[in-house]
């Protein structure tokens, strides 16, 4: 038996994002291989609405990131756009938002705290 899993991520049921406990409104997530109860190592793929805005936080491990869609503007005005691969080191802290709407493909190597 094949332990392979194949993801379309642009044919995928979203969920309302609920990393830090309650949801935070217009972002929504399909976790591949991501595991909250196990330190928040994984792979997901983060939908977020035009005009949402993530929570602030800080990164105790790396987390890398593929925009694969639309426009991310980071809370130093930083433009994330599609086919940008963006790392954030361990110790960095930021929030994002966007006005027109994103989809992210996000590498996370343990959860966030959040800010």
């Amino acid at each position: 038996m094949s332990k392979r899993k194949i993801t379309d991520i642009y044919n995928v049921e979203f969920e309302p994002f609920d990393n830090y406990g309650k949801v935070i409104p217009g972002m929504s997530w399909h976790k591949i291989s991501y595991n909250r109860k196990e330190g928040g190592n994984g792979t997901y793929i983060l939908k977020m609405d035009p005009g949402s805005k993530s929570q602030a936080h800080e990164h105790t491990n790396y987390e890398e990131f593929l925009m694969l869609d639309g426009e991310l503007i980071d809370s130093d005005n930083q433009v994330f756009e599609k086919g940008d691969f963006v790392t954030f080191e361990p110790g960095s802290s930021h929030s994002s938002h966007t006005k027109i709407g994103c989809l992210i493909l996000v590498f996370q190597r343990d959860r966030n705290k959040p800010i």
